[in-house]
């Protein structure tokens, strides 16, 4: 896939390697290409292990080295390449350009400073702010993001929130400098099904207000049903699935796909009716051995596979409505 005129961020032929204690290397992520349009958000869905969390450290140059380095592709923002950016210029683009929520936020704050320090570090060293401009901001961020008492909390530490307020300071944070990108890493993990509706909706509210594209990193499918535009499917390292989110999801082209939209649990129309069982993908992501192996990854676990899937890797293909599947059953599923 090809970077579109139109793209802010451009991913193309990205691959991540790993090297493992028997001194074997692993291809973590393989060949993976994507685009992220201004305004939009994007979805990259798939189980834990499929690469979803290595693709936005790679996006971030992050990818800890050793072990891990990045092999070959092209990321690029606004047409910078990233990739060949000095370390100087890759510390002033993360948080000014593009800003990461990092999975749990008790383990991404430092517990011995207030969340008003931490949120007015950022702005300072991005944008020059003095320290009480940039205490002003933090509390700015705080209201932008819906935090109760945000003159109170700004003194508080991370220990004495809540689990949505410490999320709700993780995107005040990654917001402050009004990032072109913001990469929300399965950023309502642990939260309840509450906690989780206001921090979506607050993510769509800030998106409306500030025009940052997102990239939402998760492995339910509702949740990409309701926050995507487009959405990414992948599996092993390898992208399985890519297209708008209303076609992939009404006419999945890909059987790892399917299985996705069919573990997502139903409200029951009746409270008479039987309740259905709910479907799983049998089987497990497998070892980081064998995510470089020509062949398609899924087989094992798929209903649809056939020899030839188990002999070579499939190719990418296009459909109607820019949907595209690595599949050799694609047509027929």
């Amino acid at each position: 896939m090809s970077s579109t005129d139109d793209s802010l961020l451009s991913v193309n032929g990205l691959s991540v390697e790993f090297d493992l204690k028997d001194k074997s290397t692993s291809r973590v992520i393989n060949d993976l290409s994507f685009d992220l349009k201004a305004g939009e958000t994007l979805g990259i869905v798939g189980e834990s292990g499929c690469g979803k969390s290595m693709t936005a450290l790679a996006i971030m140059r992050l990818v800890p080295t050793p072990p891990g380095r990045i092999a070959s592709g092209v990321i690029s923002l606004g047409g910078e390449q990233l990739l060949s950016a000095t370390d100087e210029r890759i510390r002033a683009v993360r948080g000014n350009d593009i800003s990461m929520i990092f999975q749990e936020p008790m383990t991404s704050l430092n517990p011995v400073y207030t969340i008003g320090d931490q949120i007015a570090e950022t702005v300072r060293l991005h944008q020059g702010l003095s320290r009480r401009d940039a205490r002003d901001k933090a509390i700015e961020m705080l209201k932008a993001v819906s935090m109760p008492a945000p003159d109170k909390r700004i003194d508080e530490y991370p220990h004495q929130l809540s689990g949505g307020m410490r999320q709700r300071v993780m995107i005040a944070m990654a917001l402050a400098c009004e990032p072109k990108v913001l990469i929300a890493d399965e950023p309502t993990t642990a939260l309840d099904v509450t906690v989780q509706a206001q921090i979506f909706d607050l993510l769509q509210n800030l998106q409306e207000d500030t025009g940052t594209a997102i990239i939402m990193i998760t492995h339910d499918m509702g949740a990409i049903a309701e926050m995507t535009q487009r959405v990414v499917v992948m599996y092993a390292g390898r992208k399985a699935e890519e297209g708008p989110v209303e076609q992939v999801i009404e006419r999945p082209r890909h059987p790892y796909t399917k299985g996705l939209i069919s573990c997502v649990p139903h409200l029951m129309v009746s409270l008479t009716a039987e309740r259905p069982e709910l479907t799983e993908v049998r089987g497990i992501v497998p070892s980081l051995k064998d995510f470089g192996r020509d062949q398609c990854l899924f087989a094992t676990r798929c209903d649809w596979a056939d020899e030839k899937c188990f002999s070579a890797r499939p190719p990418e293909l296009s459909f109607a409505h820019e949907q595209r599947s690595a599949c050799w059953q694609a047509e027929s599923i």
